[in-house]
C-alpha cells in the first residue's frame, strides 16, 4: 500500500507537471506570437515602402517624359512662331510695293545675300551704308515745288514778322521761285541763288530756333493735295525701305540738296535717324558776340550762343554729294536712292569699284493721278537708269499707295 500510495503520488505529480507544462506552453505560445508579429509587420511595411517607391519612380519617369515631350513641342512651337514671325516680317517689310516692283525683288534678294555670313556677298555691319536723297526720293517735291523753296517764299513774301525786313535780293529770288511754281520749270542758277537767300533770310537764328520755324511751317496744309500737311508729305513706300534697311543693320544717311537745318527740321519725327546722319547744303555759323572776327581769331565764350551767320557755303548737289559723303561718312555706300540728275554722281559713286555688292535705285515721277508727276522727266530718268545700270522705280506701277489713305491729289490746284 505504501508503494501504491507512492505510485499514486508520483502519478499526481506527473499529471500536475503535465498541466503545469501545458499551461506554460499555452502561455508561452502567445508570447511567441507577440514576438513574431512585429517581425511580420516589419516585413509587410518594407514591402509596402518598396511598392510605394516603385510607383513613385514610375510616376517620376512618366512626368519627366511628359514634361520633356511638352517642352520639346513648346520649343518647336516657339521656333516655328519665331520663324513665322521672321517670314511675316520679311514678307511684309515692303508691303506697300507691288509684287512686280523690281526694287522689291532685288532688294529682298540682296538682303538675303549680304546678311548671310556664309555668302560671298556678305557685308559687315560697319560697311552697310545707304544714302538717300530727300526731295522727290523720300518726300514730295511737287507741291508745286521743293519744300525749302516754299519755306523761303513764305518767309520772304508772307511772314508778317519778316516780309517787311526782307532784302531786295531775297524778294527777287522769290519772284523767280514763284515763276518756277507756276510753270513747273526750274530756272538755271536758281539752286545757288536760293541757297544764298535762305542763308540771309534766316540769319541770326540759333539751330533750335531754325528747327522750330521749319516745324511750324511743315504743319501747314499742302497746296496741291487735300488731307495732308507739308510734314506728312513723305512717300510711305520709301519710308518702308528706310525701315527695312535699318532692320538689317544698315546705317542710313540723307544726303540732300536742301539746306541741312531745313532737312533736319522737316525729317525730325518722321525718319528715325540722328541729325548727324542728315546732310544737306550749308550756311555758316558764328557766335553772337563774334562780330566780323574770323573763327581763328575768336573763342566761343560762356555768354555766346551759336547762330546762323548769313553766308551761303555750298549747294549739295551732283559731285558735291560725292565729296560730302567722303568727308562726313568716310565709307563708300553700298546702296543709293535718288530721283534726279543731281543724284547721278552719288549713284555712280556707290556702284563703281565697290568691293561689296552694291546698287542704285532712282525714282521716276510717272504717276499723274496720285501725284503731281511729270512724264517727260520720268522717261528721261528711265533712260538714265538703263544707261548707267541703275534700277528704275515707277511711282505709278511699283507703289500701292503714295501718301496713304485720305490723301487726294488736286490737279486743279496745281494747274
Amino acid at each position: 500500500m505504501a508503494k501504491n500510495k507512492k505510485k499514486q503520488t508520483a502519478k499526481k505529480k506527473a499529471n500536475t507537471n503535465k498541466k503545469v507544462s501545458g499551461v506554460v506552453a499555452e502561455k508561452a505560445a502567445p508570447a511567441a506570437d507577440k514576438k513574431a508579429a512585429p517581425a511580420q509587420c516589419k516585413c509587410d511595411s518594407a514591402l509596402r515602402w518598396k511598392i510605394i517607391a516603385g510607383v513613385l519612380a514610375v510616376a517620376l519617369i512618366t512626368v519627366s517624359c511628359v514634361w520633356g515631350f511638352t517642352a520639346t513641342n513648346n520649343n518647336c512651337a516657339d521656333t516655328k512662331c519665331v520663324s513665322e514671325k521672321a517670314d511675316d516680317k520679311e514678307e511684309d517689310a515692303l508691303s506697300l510695293w507691288t509684287d512686280s516692283a523690281p526694287l522689291k525683288t532685288e532688294l529682298t534678294e540682296y538682303m538675303k545675300a549680304i546678311t548671310d555670313e556664309s555668302s560671298d556677298d556678305f557685308i559687315p555691319v560697319e560697311n552697310r551704308i545707304a544714302v538717300f536723297d530727300m526731295d522727290g526720293t523720300l518726300c514730295c517735291e511737287t507741291d508745286p515745288g521743293y519744300f525749302d523753296h516754299k519755306l523761303l517764299y513764305h518767309r520772304v513774301m508772307e511772314d508778317p514778322d519778316y516780309k517787311d525786313k526782307a532784302s531786295k535780293e531775297e524778294k527777287e529770288t522769290c519772284k523767280i521761285i514763284k515763276e518756277y511754281f507756276d510753270t513747273g520749270k526750274y530756272p538755271e542758277g536758281l539752286d545757288v541763288r536760293h541757297g544764298k537767300a535762305v542763308a540771309s533770310a534766316f540769319k541770326g537764328m540759333t539751330p533750335d530756333e531754325f528747327y522750330a520755324y521749319v516745324k511750324s511751317y511743315r504743319d501747314t496744309q499742302t497746296e496741291s493735295y487735300t488731307g495732308m500737311t507739308n510734314g506728312q508729305a513723305f512717300y510711305k513706300p520709301m519710308l518702308q525701305v528706310v525701315d527695312y534697311l535699318k532692320d538689317n543693320d544698315f546705317t542710313v544717311y540723307i544726303v540732300s540738296g536742301t539746306d541741312r537745318l531745313i532737312t533736319r527740321g522737316l525729317c525730325d519725327g518722321t525718319i528715325d535717324i540722328p541729325f548727324a546722319q542728315m546732310i544737306g547744303s550749308d550756311e555758316n555759323f558764328v557766335a553772337t558776340n563774334q562780330g566780323d572776327k574770323d573763327g581763328l581769331e575768336y573763342t566761343f565764350s560762356k555768354d555766346d550762343k551759336l547762330i546762323t551767320g548769313g553766308k551761303f557755303l555750298i549747294k549739295n548737289l551732283k559731285m558735291n554729294k560725292v565729296t560730302v559723303i567722303q568727308r562726313e561718312i568716310g565709307v563708300q555706300p553700298v546702296l543709293c536712292f535718288g530721283n534726279s540728275s543731281g543724284d547721278g554722281a552719288m549713284a555712280n559713286y556707290t556702284i563703281t569699284n565697290n568691293k561689296y555688292k552694291s546698287g542704285a535705285f532712282l525714282l521716276c515721277c510717272d504717276d499723274t493721278e496720285r501725284e503731281n508727276g511729270n512724264l517727260e522727266k520720268a522717261e528721261k530718268m528711265r533712260k538714265s537708269c538703263e544707261e548707267n545700270g541703275w534700277t528704275a522705280v515707277s511711282m505709278k506701277d511699283d507703289w500701292t499707295t503714295i501718301y496713304g489713305d485720305g490723301v487726294t491729289y488736286n490737279k486743279k490746284a496745281s494747274e
